[in-house]
C-alpha cells in the first residue's frame, strides 16, 4: 500500500490505476517497505514512455539507506544504605523514525520509547524516563529489533553494574528485581500509548513470571554459575520484545592474537507456543550473528553528509573467525499464544557480550561498535 500511495502521488495518478506486482523474494527486512527506488522506477518508465528495469548497486543501497538512529542513552540508578536500587532515571536520545518525512519531529514516539525503555518491568519504587530534542541528519529507518537494540543495550549494560556494586549475581538480582508473578499494564507510570506491538495488552499481557522462567532456564543450561577456565568470561542479559521473552549468556576469551573469540552463546525463549522449533533455531542463530556484526563491525560514518562506506570492505560484517562457535537455543514450551522469533535475538546478545567483554578486559563498554583492547 505504501509503496502504490507513493507511486500515486508522485505520478499524480488515481490510487485505483496504480497496481504493484509483488516478486517473492529473500527477506529484506525494513527496507522493502520504503518505496522510493520503485517511485524512481516509475519516474524513469514515465521518461521513456518504455519499461525500464532499476537495480541499485550495493553503493547505491549503503549510500541511500534508511539507517538505523545513532542513539546516546544515560542511566542514573540511586541504592539506598542496604544497596537496594531505589531510583532509575533514563535519557534517551535518539532521531526519530517519523523525523525522515517530518523535520518537526523532535523526539522519539511513543511506539519507539515502548521499545525496550518505557515497558521497564522491574519494581523500583522511583521511576523517570525523559527523552530530549535530537534532529534527523540523514534518512533513519528499522533495523532488527529498532530501538530495543540501544535500550536493551544500556539497560543490561547499567543493570550488570548495579548486581557488581551490590556484589550480587546479576541474574538473581534481576529475578528479584522482578518481584512476584504478575501481569503489567504500566497504566499508573506512562503518560501515552504503551503500544504493545500493536497487541492488546489483555491478549499479550507484559509477564514478569515469563522472563524469570527464562532467566532461570539460561542460567541453568549455560553453567552460568560453573567456574570458567582462566582466560574465559560470560556475560548476562534478558529482555523482552516483540512479544517474546529472552535472556542470553555470552561467553567470550581471547586467542593467541588477541583478537576476540566467542566459543558459545546460549539463549532461552518463550515465544508462546513453538509451532516450528527449527525455524526458531535458525532464527536465533542467525540474530546472533547479526548482533555480533553490530557490536564488533558495523558501522556508518558521514563526512560532509555522505556516507563514507561503498561495500562491505568498508562496512564490515563479521567473518567467520568473528562468528560464535556455538549457539544453542533453549525453547520453553509454553501454552501461551505464539509470538515474534526475528528480531527478538538481537536486543539481549548485545549487552550480553558487552557484560562479558567487561569481566574479561575490565573495560565496561558504553559506545558500540566496540573496541578491544
Amino acid at each position: 500500500m505504501w509503496a502504490r500511495e507513493a507511486l500515486a502521488r508522485e505520478l499524480n495518478m488515481p490510487l485505483e490505476k496504480v497496481k504493484v506486482n509483488v516478486t517473492l523474494l529473500g527477506g529484506g527486512f525494513g527496507r522493502k517497505s520504503k518505496p522510493d527506488f520503485v517511485v524512481e522506477a516509475a519516474l524513469l518508465s514515465k521518461a521513456a514512455n518504455a519499461p525500464v528495469r532499476v537495480q541499485w548497486t550495493r553503493d547505491d543501497d549503503l549510500h541511500h539507506d534508511f539507517y538505523h538512529s545513532l542513539s546516546a542513552q544515560r542511566i542514573k540508578a540511586t541504592l539506598d544504605s542496604s544497596g537496594k536500587l531505589i531510583g532509575w532515571n533514563h535519557h534517551t536520545v535518539f532521531p526519530a523514525i517519523g523525523a525522515t518525512g517530518n523535520p518537526d519531529e523532535l523526539h522519539p514516539s511513543d511506539g519507539e520509547l515502548g521499545l525496550g525503555c518505557i515497558d521497564f518491568p522491574f519494581e523500583v519504587p522511583h521511576i523517570r524516563i525523559e527523552t530530549h530534542e535530537s534532529k534527523a541528519h540523514t534518512r533513519i529507518g528499522w533495523l532488527r529489533s529498532v530501538s530495543n537494540i540501544h535500550h536493551s543495550f544500556a539497560t543490561n549494560s547499567i543493570l550488570d553494574e548495579i548486581a557488581e556494586t551490590k556484589g550480587q549475581d546479576p541474574s538473581e538480582m534481576l529475578l528479584e528485581l522482578l518481584g512476584e508473578d504478575k501481569n503489567l499494564d504500566f497504566g499508573d507510570e506512562i503518560k501515552g500509548d504503551f503500544g504493545n506491538y500493536g497487541e492488546p495488552l489483555e491478549k499479550f499481557p507484559w509477564n514478569t513470571g515469563r522472563l524469570k522462567n527464562v532467566i532461570q532456564l539460561v542460567v541453568k543450561e549455560s553453567g552460568w554459575k560453573e567456574s570458567l577456565a582462566q582466560g574465559k568470561a560470560v556475560g548476562f542479559a534478558a529482555h523482552k520484545s516483540f512479544l517474546t521473552y529472552v535472556a542470553c549468556v555470552v561467553e567470550v576469551e581471547k586467542d593467541a592474537n588477541g583478537n576476540l573469540v566467542i566459543p558459545s552463546v546460549h539463549y532461552a525463549v518463550d515465544c508462546g507456543v513453538p509451532v516450528n522449533k527449527d525455524r526458531i533455531r535458525s532464527q536465533f542463530e542467525g540474530g546472533a550473528q547479526f548482533a555480533t556484526s553490530l557490536a564488533l563491525t558495523s558501522k556508518i560514518t558521514f563526512e560532509n553528509g555522505q556516507v563514507q562506506q561503498d561495500n562491505f570492505d568498508s562496512y564490515q560484517i563479521i567473518r567467520m573467525p568473528q562468528s560464535p562457535k556455538k549457539i544453542h537455543v533453549h525453547i520453553i514450551d509454553s501454552q501461551e499464544k505464539p509470538t515474534g522469533v526475528g528480531e527478538p535475538p538481537v536486543p539481549p546478545f548485545i549487552p550480553a557480550l558487552c557484560n562479558a567483554v567487561y569481566k574479561l578486559t575490565g573495560n565496561r563498554v558504553y559506545e558500540l561498535p566496540l573496541k578491544i583492547s
